[in-house]
């Protein structure tokens, strides 16, 4: 039997429909009960509990052949690392309390750095938390920067008709879907062929600069001549404080950002087939982006 947390969301609710596909028992974490009655229509076993609740996790790992664990992202939380710090030390004390013995963990590039990353800062800290569990073979996955994290996109191009952000328009990064995540993870868990504590990173299907990013996008929606703009970072403060976002949070992105730009939060592994994943971002903008932004357009 396999527990997923984060069933609803973008890479545990593949985790989970793979698991199912494959004929195992899945019982999936969520706080939703009206959102995990789509796991539950699979065949899957739903398990409504909040992942800073350590005896319900503990509950929900017991038997388990392996977890497949998750940090969810709270944008309104007004201290990140705290919630981080929070639900790292629930999961690890469920699983050492259960005595599971694998775990799949979804971490990112850069979580070999101890600072200066942003939300990635969390991450390093629940990779070095969960390798400190006696008896338990972990695997983090690092991925590379979303895909999913251009949808924000939508908004700015319908407000401002372009594209803008804090990232530089010529820096090349390896971007993933989420749904590629979910199938590494999936396969990992099924295979089981990982000991004591692991990393491996997932790059995406090429890296791609935010230039290349707004003329993908441009194509598809039909304006061949949208530009991406970088952004000063109290312009970028300002817009995502209008999205509803804490203060906090939007701190921890602009140093992600920086990050990323200086170079100092990158991919350390060279690009591989076992490292490479196939949805390009042409791929992701006419499945994902499209149907949002002419949502968004209809609205």
């Amino acid at each position: 039997m396999y527990v997923v947390t984060g069933t609803t969301g973008n890479t545990g609710s593949i985790v989970a429909s793979q698991l199912l596909a494959a004929g195992k028992k899945v019982r999936g974490i969520g706080r939703s009960a009206e959102r995990l009655q789509r796991l539950a229509k699979k065949g899957g076993e739903p398990f409504l509990a909040n992942l800073t609740d350590t005896e319900a996790l503990t509950k929900a790992f017991q038997g388990a052949d392996a977890v497949y664990v998750m940090i969810p992202i709270d944008f309104s939380a007004p201290d990140m690392r705290a919630h981080q710090q929070a639900v790292t030390e629930s999961i690890a004390a469920a699983l050492e309390r259960s005595g599971v013995k694998h775990a799949v963990a979804l971490s990112s590039i850069g979580a070999d750095k101890a600072d200066k990353t942003g939300p990635v800062v969390g991450l390093h800290r629940m990779e070095e938390r969960l390798n400190r569990i006696a008896g338990l073979n972990v695997l983090h996955l690092r991925a590379a920067y979303f895909m999913e994290n251009t949808l924000m996109q939508v908004g700015m191009i319908h407000k401002t008709g372009m594209a803008s952000g804090s990232l530089l328009p010529n820096l090349r990064l390896p971007m993933i879907a989420t749904r590629d995540i979910g199938d590494a993870a999936a396969k990992a868990l099924l295979n089981l062929d990982f000991k004591s504590h692991q990393t491996r990173e997932l790059l995406g299907a090429n890296d791609i600069t935010m230039n290349e990013v707004a003329g993908i996008i441009g194509k598809a929606i039909g304006k061949s001549d949208l530009k991406y703009v970088q952004l000063p970072d109290d312009q970028v403060r300002s817009a995502m404080l209008q999205m509803g976002m804490s203060g906090d949070i939007i701190t921890q992105i602009l140093e992600l950002s920086d990050a990323l730009n200086s170079g100092h939060m990158k991919a350390l592994e060279p690009r591989s087939a076992r490292n490479t994943t196939p949805t390009s971002f042409v791929t992701f903008v006419h499945q994902e982006f499209l149907p949002q932004y002419k949502g968004k357009a209809a609205a």
